[in-house]
């Protein structure tokens, strides 16, 4: 480990020391879970450590903390909806269909990572891509549904595409 590593895990432990606290008590609170809440506390400061941040002062470091244990929650809230659909549907199904445990938790972090995809697209292109994807929609179709013309379906479903290959190569990488 480097001596610049070395010096920011130790800041970062600083952080940890002065706001860890504060930080579980606020997802704490919002989560209803302590169990949880600890977990994502953590999740806080691993990110904080993968992308190495400077700050220019305490409460520049804790409304960044803060942002951080936010956007962890928002995260963790959307993970439980994915799961709680997908075990919808598992439920619905004969249980001689159901999958391994393993095979599970590649489905839902699969899921996962479309939801969080189709999250960062605008609403019309997401809208465009499901419409054609689940309900198997032809491009004219779509572009009726939405009131666009077959040409600006056409590229809201190029840039849907292009999210689609993007993550595909994020997901190859993690493999590797």
């Amino acid at each position: 480990m480097s001596t610049l590593d070395d010096a920011y895990s130790q800041q970062v432990l600083g952080y940890y020391t002065a706001h860890h606290g504060w930080i579980h008590a606020w997802l704490n609170k919002r989560l209803g879970n302590a169990s949880d809440a600890a977990d994502l506390a953590h999740d806080v400061f691993v990110r904080l450590l993968a992308r190495p941040r400077q700050f220019d002062s305490d409460s520049h470091a804790r409304a960044y903390l803060h942002t951080m244990s936010r956007h962890v929650c928002v995260d963790f809230w959307r993970r439980r909806e994915v799961e709680h659909a997908w075990f919808e549907v598992l439920a619905s199904r004969p249980e001689s269909y159901a999958p391994s445990e393993e095979h599970r938790a590649v489905i839902l972090e699969a899921l996962q990572q479309v939801h969080t995809m189709l999250a960062k697209l605008p609403p019309r292109v997401a809208e465009a891509f499901l419409l054609a994807q689940l309900d198997g929609l032809t491009y004219r179709k779509i572009a009726e549904q939405l009131g666009v013309s077959q040409r600006t379906v056409t590229k809201y479903l190029a840039q849907a595409m292009f999210q689609c290959l993007l993550l595909e190569v994020e997901l190859d990488e993690a493999l590797v």
